[in-house]
């Protein structure tokens, strides 16, 4: 689960010319705690802000045999820690204005935290946040509450076609690998998990050498090392998680799953890419062409535009740690999810065996380059795109470049790149609606 938490604008960090042509942006500064955290850290004056993003490889990879294991333990974080209980650390936060966020995915969980920059709410935040991380009470009132969230979290999930869907396509692409169970849990595992877990859990991932700090604000390189060695004074060294296994390879095939819906939802796709994949700017743009500018990519052109068969279809890669999905999704009328599905399908083959058409890509292109000023425009945008940077150990300077590498995409890389690493046969096809 995801704490969401919504910030109005700071300052733009990077700005870049719509033509591509880079301005000058922030230098990332990084290093390595004194117990093994990696740290990467932007100065930024303009506002009275700091904003901090303490990552951890402890995913729902990392589950194990408990699926949902890493969700819980996640949730418990900010459910009490030191001497405060959940109604004392939600009162302490409110009365000076931090923000404080949390949340697990697949790959990492992490817990972040906005505040000023005024030495005594920074001392109030940092110090919270420290012990948020280092010493969680894990009470077994709040643990039990806990539980019975997820739980229903699961079950309004379960309630919806595309999330049955989606964890069916997960299930099915990821055979035995971590990838292949609901980040949430299942209804077993949940039952199942212990408060001993949760301690056991944050023991071992929970750790500084298993971290990635990253923090954009208004202080100089000599107080965020005083940040970093605050914020990690409660963790023990420990070490980073091992590497995830290689992603099995699966055939495809139609998986149908009736529904009791008006519309049915329909996820086609197979492996993609990993964070670190040398196809990835052609796939990524080379996606955008075919689906991933929704309604005016050749995906929508085809299903929605052409035939009314979905008011919603797209498709995108999901670059992780292993290599995540390549995914086509589509909701459509019940009599139409066989019609729907062809279209699908046939359009992919169609732009594996063509690629896009040099106006198209071009026009993706600058779409990507001109969108990009926005998807940097805070700090708190910030602090995200470099803990990825530092979760993911991509070069420093891959803000820099990314403009220029989107840039140099031709249709010549973006076919070769399709044809090599997407094949249309090899595609689960999930099918969950009524009929």
């Amino acid at each position: 689960m995801v704490n969401k938490i919504f910030y109005k604008p700071a300052v733009c960090l990077l700005g870049l010319l719509l033509s591509g042509m880079a301005l000058a942006s922030p230098k990332i500064e990084s290093w390595v705690s004194e117990k093994g955290a990696k740290v990467l850290f932007v100065q930024a004056n303009a506002l009275p802000m700091i904003d901090v993003r303490v990552v951890f490889d402890a995913g729902s990879a990392r589950d194990g045999d408990m699926p949902g294991l890493a969700a819980f333990t996640n949730n418990m974080l900010t459910e009490g820690a030191g001497e405060w209980d959940a109604n004392a650390l939600a009162e302490r936060v409110e009365n000076h204005g931090i923000r404080l966020g949390s949340g697990a995915l697949r790959d990492m969980g992490w817990v972040s935290v906005r505040t000023l920059s005024e030495p005594e709410t920074r001392e109030i935040a940092i110090d919270t946040l420290s012990k948020i991380l280092g010493q969680p009470q894990f009470n077994e009132g709040a643990f039990e509450r806990v539980r019975q969230q997820m739980q229903i979290g699961l079950r309004r999930a379960l309630q919806s076609p595309s999330s049955v869907a989606s964890q069916r396509f997960y299930s099915t692409l990821y055979a035995d690998h971590p990838y292949a169970h609901p980040s949430g849990g299942t209804e077993e595992s949940l039952k199942a998990i212990k408060l001993a877990d949760l301690h056991d859990f944050h023991r071992l991932r929970y750790v500084a050498a298993n971290a990635v700090i990253a923090i954009v604000g208004d202080l100089d390189r000599k107080a965020a090392e005083a940040l970093v060695e605050q914020v990690t004074a409660g963790l023990i060294r420990g070490q980073h998680a091992p590497a995830l296994p290689a992603v099995p390879e699966v055939k495809g095939g139609v998986l149908r799953q009736t529904f009791p819906s008006s519309q049915t939802h329909i996820y086609v796709g197979q492996s993609g890419v990993s964070r670190h994949d040398s196809d990835y700017f052609p796939l990524y743009v080379g996606n955008h062409v075919f689906g991933g500018s929704a309604l005016v990519s050749m995906l929508g052109e085809e299903v929605r535009n052409k035939r009314g068969l979905s008011y919603s279809v797209y498709s995108y890669f999901s670059p992780m740690r292993a290599k995540g999905p390549f995914l086509m999704v589509a909701q459509t009328k019940n009599k139409q999810a066989d019609e729907a599905l062809s279209v699908m399908q046939d359009t992919l083959k169609a732009f594996v065996t063509d690629g896009p058409s040099g106006e198209l890509l071009e026009a993706s292109k600058r779409n990507i380059m001109g969108g990009f000023p926005l998807k940097v425009a805070s700090n708190r945008k910030i602090v995200e795109y470099i803990s990825m940077i530092g979760f993911y150990d991509l070069p420093l300077d891959w803000l820099d470049t990314l403009v220029d590498k989107v840039g140099a995409v031709t249709v010549e890389q973006v076919r070769d790149a399709f044809q090599r690493r997407v094949d249309p046969a090899k595609g689960i096809a999930v099918v969950v609606g009524g009929k």
